[in-house]
């Protein structure tokens, strides 16, 4: 009678390894995943085209199936993240190939945030809106930050 307890703590221990490693696994397929959405601006690219940003010392790089949009550092005008696309953004005078749809706050603006970036090539803006969570961006503000010797505009987080 004394193997019956030391082989439910052995199948408990191998339950509680099969439990962590289906969660470590589901936590991987979540970096795999995409985690921008390509919302608005002057690149030809799909509206919702999903896609992952690439930071490198030179430059910032969205990378969807629809194309690739690589923006180097020191072309970068202006970078902002927000609930919503500011004013100075959406009145620009560029040709946009989508145009931004302003979002509000109460409609889903604590989930999705837009990371907006204006940058100036061949003598003309450019711009490049993309929708993001913010518990994903949160890593890429300080390490923007870093690389680019600019700040991000941030719209207070308080709410988070």
């Amino acid at each position: 009678m004394t193997g019956r307890p030391k082989l439910k703590i052995r199948l408990g221990w191998v339950l509680a390894a099969l439990l962590l490693a289906a969660g470590t696994l589901s936590a991987g397929e979540e970096l795999l995943r995409p985690q921008f959405k390509y919302a608005a601006g002057t690149e030809n690219l799909m509206e919702g085209c999903e896609g992952n940003l690439e930071l490198a010392h030179e430059g910032i790089t969205f990378r969807c199936p629809g194309g690739a949009v690589s923006i180097p550092f020191a072309s970068i005008t202006r970078m902002e993240y927000r609930s919503d696309i500011s004013s100075r953004i959406s009145r620009l005078k560029v040709r946009w190939k989508i145009r931004p749809v302003f979002s509000s706050p109460l409609f889903g603006g604590k989930q999705h945030r837009f990371f907006a970036v204006v940058f100036h090539v061949d003598n003309a803006h450019h711009v490049l809106v993309l929708r993001v969570r913010p518990g994903v961006m949160r890593p890429y503000l300080a390490e923007i930050d870093l690389k680019a010797n600019r700040r991000v505009e941030v719209e207070n987080l308080e709410e988070y």
